[in-house]
């Protein structure tokens, strides 16, 4: 039996880019954009699936810092699975970059544990595996896992892929396979553990039928600052060293075609997206 935490984030399409994605401020205009489950925190959970497939006693439990409106990823969490998932939502979270949630998140993680340590194995609510995506697809910065990582003190394993084995020669061991470019890793690794899984490894189970019907209602509970015991100045704008100055230019090389420059304007980028979204369709990649 292992206990398992999903780190997820509700992030906006990217494959749906309209001119106003950004303000002038060089942030993103979630509004502008549908919420969608970050694809590779998807495919994490299905990682953590996988472990509970194989030893049905483990509970995986879904945690998401967002707003109110991101607790649906958490409902599809459960529909896909998870026991249980917990929404970390409070305004001194908002603008928080990766430093200032991936504390975030650690104090979340803790708070799970009963404020008890969460890697003493005589804690009853200790941790075992934590799984999240490489990164989310508003940032792209990889950064949020292996700083959590580094957070609780424990090692990590990133650009995971693939569990080749797990406890079948020491409870607390696991075996799994990471790409870096063109090289595949075999790696062997103690829990408690980090592991954050890549767009190649398998993807997300549908919902089941039966779940959504029963836990559709199901209450998920908020925690705020106080609730996880956060430190206000590590937390948001406060606790995030990191702001976007400002978008100068996007410049777009497409193989055989010739260099682009777009300014960074509304329009300018609508007529970016317009591009990028035609040579999809051109190649196959993007369905219609």
């Amino acid at each position: 039996m292992y206990k398992i935490i999903v780190l997820a984030k509700q992030v906006p399409d990217t494959k749906n880019i309209i001119g106003e994605a950004m303000r002038p401020d060089g942030t993103v205009n979630r509004a502008a954009l549908p919420a969608i489950f970050n694809p590779e925190d998807l495919q994490a959970l299905e990682m953590a699936l996988l472990v509970k497939d194989r030893f049905p006693q483990s509970k995986i439990s879904v945690i998401t810092m967002g707003p109110i409106a991101a607790i649906e990823i958490l409902r599809e969490a459960l529909f896909r699975g998870a026991d249980d998932g917990y929404l970390i939502s409070d305004k001194q979270f908002a603008a928080a970059d990766t430093l200032a949630t991936s504390y975030t998140l650690t104090q979340a993680i803790k708070t799970l544990s009963g404020h008890g340590d969460p890697l003493e194995p005589k804690n009853e609510n200790a941790i075992d595996l934590i799984f999240c995506g490489r990164q989310a697809i508003d940032g792209d910065t990889a950064q949020v896992g292996p700083q959590v990582a580094a957070n609780l003190g424990i090692p990590q394993v990133t650009y995971a892929f693939e569990i080749v084995d797990i406890g079948d020669h020491h409870k607390n061991q696991i075996t799994l396979k990471r790409q870096l470019d063109d090289v595949t890793e075999l790696v062997r690794a103690q829990m408690p553990l980090l592991i954050t899984v890549t767009d190649s490894a398998s993807h997300a189970r549908p919902r089941d039928i039966r779940r959504t019907i029963f836990l559709r209602k199901k209450k998920i509970p908020v925690w705020n600052i106080r609730d996880i015991t956060a430190s206000p100045d590590r937390c948001g704008l406060k606790g995030s060293p990191t702001n976007v100055l400002k978008i100068n230019s996007v410049i777009l090389s497409l193989e055989g075609k010739n260099t682009q420059t777009f300014e960074a304007t509304p329009q300018s980028m609508d007529k970016l997206a317009k591009i990028l979204r035609a040579e999809l369709h051109q190649t196959g990649t993007l369905e219609r």
